[in-house]
């Protein structure tokens, strides 16, 4: 790894970025009072962006995730960032890119993929562009993928050649269960800086949002299918055990299936997916979590009584062995001493059998 320092003209460049009200505490920040830059050259993809080789010209197919849909979205951010307050209407917000491309030395050119962003627009006036990213666990290089991605789209801006550079804010919804984020937020915490440096090397802080661990009072500040979202991880948080109890109709199931299966890892969500016709709210999917329990216990319990009918069936066969075996040799008794001169009677008492 190889330190460079490059010479800039302004000393906070973010001064020049309009942040929109709440939004000001979520934007990235590079302020310094030194007028040189440190930065780090490196090559290929150290902070494990998300990234795939992508011939050029070729079209880029993904599947919709649940934060696509505007409503979904909207709610997300007027929930956690503005306290409730509905800043952010779901007509005020345009798909933006997702992909930012770069030629590496082996010549192909590759993509790093955000999860989903959107420009935030007042009319026709753009505010700000903001991005989340999920998470169903924790991990340690998160802050350096954050500041590749904004940082691409802030490189994005400038190839556009545009008159004013809109904010980037990127969001971490973390879904993890099990315990709170424990992974560093920013990525000075990552690196190990020689101390004559540390004033220099700029700090960027990324924010998360830990789902599980969200209050009631929080939660409802949600009015869309987050909400059942993140009333389940809640609840699953305080009880593994949990089967869905919310009855509040959802209005995009596959996503919210989908999204289920991805942060729990849990397969059955898959195959409500596959068959959810009839599913419409939570306890639709308990219906079926249940009925695939059955199925399952049934599965398992005629696989045991079958097993355990052939532990018992070779048990059985090794006395009846032992029975049959111990009767032949009886008879081979009685039938020397017969030869022998021994009347019938005195060889079955002899050998034990039952006079015949």
């Amino acid at each position: 790894m190889n330190l460079t320092f490059i010479a800039v003209r302004q000393e906070n460049p973010t001064k020049s970025i309009p942040a929109q009200g709440g939004l000001k505490n979520y934007i990235l920040n590079c302020s310094t009072k030194r007028i040189l830059y440190p930065a780090v050259l490196c090559q290929g993809n150290p902070f494990n962006l998300k990234e795939r080789e992508q011939p050029m010209g070729q079209t880029d197919i993904t599947e919709k995730i649940l934060e696509d849909y505007n409503d979904v979205f909207a709610d997300i951010i007027n929930g956690l960032i503005f306290n409730g307050e509905q800043r952010i209407l779901p007509e005020s917000l345009e798909n933006t890119q997702v992909h930012s491309q770069y030629k590496a030395e082996d010549g192909k050119v590759h993509e790093l993929e955000r999860d989903v962003a959107k420009y935030w627009k007042d009319k026709k006036v753009e505010l700000a562009i903001c991005g989340i990213e999920n998470q169903s666990s924790v991990e340690k290089n998160m802050p350096f993928r954050i500041v590749g991605y904004d940082g691409a789209s802030y490189r994005s801006q400038l190839l556009e050649e545009r008159k004013e550079i809109l904010p980037v804010m990127t969001i971490v919804l973390y879904f993890g269960t099990n315990r709170h984020w424990y992974g560093k937020k920013n990525i000075k915490g990552l690196m190990k800086i020689p101390e004559e440096l540390n004033d220099y090397i700029n700090d960027y802080e990324m924010k998360v949002f830990e789902i599980a661990w969200l209050t009631e009072a929080e939660i409802d500040r949600f009015h869309s299918d987050f909400k059942i979202v993140a009333n389940f991880f809640v609840q699953k948080r305080k009880n593994k055990n949990y089967i869905p109890d919310d009855p509040t109709e959802i209005r995009h199931v596959d996503e919210v299936l989908k999204l289920l299966q991805v942060m729990t890892g849990d397969e059955r969500y898959l195959t409500i997916f596959q068959e959810k016709k009839g599913v419409r709210s939570m306890c639709d999917v308990a219906e079926r979590l249940e009925k695939m329990g059955i199925e399952k216990g049934l599965k398992q319990g005629i696989g045991e009584g079958i097993k355990q009918g052939i532990e018992q069936g070779i048990e059985q066969g090794i006395e009846i062995g032992k029975t049959a075996g111990i009767y032949s040799e009886k008879v081979r008794v009685y039938k020397r001493l017969v030869e022998k001169g021994f009347s019938e009677k005195e060889a079955c008492e002899i050998a034990e059998l039952p006079e015949r």
